[in-house]
């Protein structure tokens, strides 16, 4: 049997074989052409523009067989900003003496960030980590917290990166084999959403508060069963957004500001899922 045919046996030759052989044909003028390469093995033609709604599937399929082969069916999601540093270091991204003020005094949600991923990967050990698996985009700041909160514990997390315009490394606290790297941010996000059972959310920019809005419109609009959304920083958000506003004004039902909860710390957030679940002790 073909080792890498994973559903039984089959007379017909695996395309990874295929590969090798194409690959060990004589060197022709016929063979250099990019017209004799093997579609799926040619970079240059699955870049192609018209080739965009395979690439997406791939992108949508490969971390989707990954985790399900890892035996991972919920996650907890981790946003934040890429910008909160660790207590204690210098932030890189300040621009003046405010934003470093500032950026130092939020570097508590990198602690909080942290010891609320140790407490989920902690629950997750009860489930041999196929529950309540950390996930985060795999950056730095708090998606770093989150990936070190799991390895503290000796548990896995997975981190989904994306390619952007600056070069920016998965942080060295991602599972290996679950770090991923997205092109599209809206499979990237799907992604995220797919299996989360709650979504943490701690200070941070405009991407946080892409992930924020489009978490929130899924579940207002029905799309996406409820789920905790905790708000980590309660002074912080609530100078950032004003739901109360919105519902006065009628452009949001009176409810929807329930979708949230403000918390402060990890024990009060994990406090939050543990009701919401029903879960017995801590976790």
């Amino acid at each position: 049997m073909n080792p890498q045919d994973k559903n039984g046996w089959t007379p017909l030759p695996h395309s990874h074989e295929d590969i090798t052989r194409a690959r060990s044909v004589p060197d022709t003028p016929q063979t250099r052409a990019p017209a004799y390469r093997l579609a799926w093995a040619d970079e240059d033609f699955m870049t192609r523009r018209e080739l965009r709604p395979v690439r997406l599937q791939l992108e949508l399929l490969k971390p989707e067989m990954m985790l399900a082969e890892r035996g991972i069916d919920s996650t907890v999601i981790l946003f934040g900003g890429s910008r909160i540093p660790e207590p204690g270091s210098s932030p890189w991204s300040a621009k003046n003496e405010t934003q470093k003020k500032n950026l130092e005094a939020n570097s508590r949600f990198y602690d909080e960030a942290r010891k609320f991923a140790r407490i989920c990967s902690r629950h997750s050990a009860v489930s041999h980590y196929r529950e309540f698996v950390v996930v985060t985009g795999g950056g730095p700041g708090v998606m770093e917290a989150g990936n070190r909160g799991a390895h503290d514990v000796g548990a896995p997390s997975i981190g989904l990166n994306i390619v952007l315009p600056h070069e920016q490394a998965p942080n060295a606290y991602v599972t290996p084999e679950l770090c991923f790297n997205f092109h599209y941010f809206a499979i990237r996000k799907m992604h995220f959403i797919m299996r989360a059972k709650a979504v943490a959310i701690f200070p941070g920019g405009y991407g946080t508060m892409d992930e924020l809005f489009e978490t929130l419109t899924l579940i207002q609009t029905g799309r996406m069963e409820r789920v905790p959304v905790l708000l980590f920083g309660r002074e912080f958000w609530k100078n950032v957004i004003n739901l109360d506003f919105l519902a006065e004004q009628g452009t949001i039902s009176p409810a929807d500001p329930d979708l949230i909860s403000f918390v402060d710390t990890a024990d009060e957030a994990w406090a939050e899922v543990a009701a919401f679940y029903g879960f017995e002790g801590p976790g």
